[in-house]
C-alpha cells in the first residue's frame, strides 16, 4: 500500500491567471499571511497580469509563506519561473509568469510600497477568499 496520500488538484489544467492568483491568495491566507492584496497590473506592465502582495510577521514566516506557495503550486503541476530571495530575507518574490507573488516583511513592504508604485491598478476583491482572524 502506498502510504502517501495523493491530494486532488484544485486548479484545472491550463488555469486562467485569475484562477491561479485566487488559489495563491487562499494558500497565503491559510498560512496566516497579513494584508494580502491582489492587484490586476496587466495594463500597467507587460511582466504579469496579477501581483499578489502580502506581509509575514517574521523572516521565518516570510520563508514559510513562500515555501507553502511553492509546495502547493508544485502539487498543481506549476513551478515558478524564477524565485528571488530566500532564507533570512525580508522579501521573497515568486514568479509564475502571469502571476507574481511578493512576500514581504512589514518594513520592506512599507519601503517598496508596490501598491503606490502601481497606483493605477485595480485591486481585486478577495474578501470571499480571506478568513477572519
Amino acid at each position: 500500500m502506498d502510504s502517501e496520500v495523493k491530494k486532488e488538484k484544485v486548479l484545472e489544467e491550463n488555469p486562467a491567471p485569475f484562477d491561479v492568483a485566487q488559489f495563491i491568495v487562499t494558500v497565503l491566507d491559510s498560512k496566516k499571511a497579513k494584508n494580502i492584496s491582489l492587484l490586476h497590473v496587466e495594463k500597467q506592465t507587460v511582466i504579469a497580469d496579477y501581483f499578489i502582495i502580502c506581509t509575514g510577521n517574521s523572516r521565518t514566516q516570510i520563508k514559510s509563506l513562500a515555501d507553502e506557495v511553492e509546495y502547493r503550486m508544485s502539487s498543481e503541476g506549476i513551478e515558478p519561473l524564477h524565485v528571488e530571495g530566500g532564507r533570512g530575507d525580508s522579501w521573497i518574490l515568486l514568479d509564475y509568469g502571469s502571476v507574481i507573488v511578493h512576500v514581504f516583511g512589514s518594513e520592506s513592504r512599507e519601503f517598496y510600497n508596490l501598491e503606490k508604485l502601481y497606483d493605477g491598478t485595480t485591486e481585486q476583491d478577495i474578501s470571499s477568499l480571506i478568513t477572519e482572524d
